[in-house]
């Protein structure tokens, strides 16, 4: 991860918890891919932050949060006009079938399991991350 770089890819982590966002930056630092990343713990952080910014490249999503669950912030994001462009992961503990279904029918990008061992969510980013940001070409990031 790197900061306040001219070239970088903007990732976003909606996730309630602050260890698994500690854990994500964490993993991202030891990745030779510069990003920066912006943490958001709820809905309505998301929407505070997406309204007047940026918008990312890449947002990542926990399931299981207060107020919406990730199923619901990702219904949102997916019927908004300029958001609905930006590629979306689900990152959350859950592997259960009916979840997976739910998320790709709701037009989610890709669904992982969160890791158990830190090592395991490294390999697992440095994947993800070489797939979105050297592999494949994005959409340009436009302002809300």
């Amino acid at each position: 991860m790197i900061d306040n770089c001219r070239k970088c890819f903007s990732v976003m982590l909606v996730d309630d918890d602050e260890d698994d966002y500690l854990l994500f930056r964490d993993a991202l630092k030891k990745i030779d891919i510069p990003a920066e990343v912006t943490w958001v713990s709820d809905s309505e952080e998301l929407s505070q932050y997406l309204l007047p910014r940026t918008l990312p490249d890449l947002i990542f999503l926990d399931l299981n949060m207060p107020r919406k669950d990730g199923f619901e912030v990702l219904e949102d994001l997916k019927k908004d006009n300029q958001l609905c462009r930006i590629p979306i992961i689900v990152l959350t503990t859950s592997n259960a079938a009916e979840d997976v279904e739910r998320c790709y029918l709701l037009g989610v990008n890709s669904y992982i399991k969160k890791p158990n061992v830190f090592s395991q969510l490294h390999s697992t980013l440095q994947v993800t991350f070489s797939y979105w940001f050297e592999t494949v070409l994005l959409p340009k990031r436009g302002h809300r």
